[in-house]
C-alpha cells in the first residue's frame, strides 16, 4: 500500500501491520505450588497472554486462518493450568510459553503473566505474579 503526503511530497510504503492480541485475566483452578496445602487444596490462578504477530494477511483476507485463533490459546492454557502439577511458577510459565508458541505459529513473540492471588504468604497482598516472554527466532535459511 502506498500513501503520499501532499504537503511534503513524500511517498510512504506500508508493508506490514504488526499488532498484539491479548487474553487478560483467564481464571483457572490448579494444584501448583511448593507447600503441601497448595498441592492438596489447589487455588485460583489468573493468566494474561499477549501475542505479537504480523496482522497484514488477516487484515486483507478477513479470515481466521490468517491470524491466531485465541480460543485455541485459551484451551492450551487451560489444559496446562488444570491438568499439570508443578511446584514453581517459573516451570508453569515455561510450559505455557512452550505450548502457546507451538499452537501459534504466527506468533512472533509471546508474553505471559501468571498471578497467584492466594499465595501462602503471612501478609496482605493482591497477588504474587511472574512474567516471562519468548521470541520466535527464524531458523537457518528463513
Amino acid at each position: 500500500m502506498y500513501c503520499q503526503s501532499a504537503r511534503l511530497g513524500i511517498w510512504w510504503i506500508f508493508v506490514h501491520m504488526h499488532g498484539r492480541i491479548h487474553l487478560k485475566n483467564m481464571a483457572f483452578y490448579g494444584y501448583h505450588g511448593h507447600h503441601p496445602e497448595e498441592t492438596s487444596r489447589g487455588q485460583r490462578f489468573l493468566v494474561d497472554v499477549s501475542l505479537t504477530l504480523d496482522m497484514t494477511a488477516a487484515a486483507a483476507s478477513d479470515r481466521l486462518t490468517d491470524t491466531i485463533d485465541y480460543s485455541r490459546v485459551y484451551e492450551a492454557c487451560r489444559k496446562i493450568l488444570e491438568k499439570d502439577r508443578v511446584r514453581l511458577l517459573e516451570t508453569l510459565c515455561d510450559r505455557l510459553l512452550t505450548a502457546v508458541m507451538r499452537e501459534c505459529e504466527r506468533a512472533i513473540r509471546v508474553e505471559i503473566t501468571i498471578k497467584k492471588p492466594s499465595a501462602p504468604i503471612p501478609g496482605v497482598l493482591d497477588y504474587v505474579a511472574i512474567e516471562a516472554s519468548r521470541d520466535r527466532v527464524p531458523g537457518p535459511g528463513k
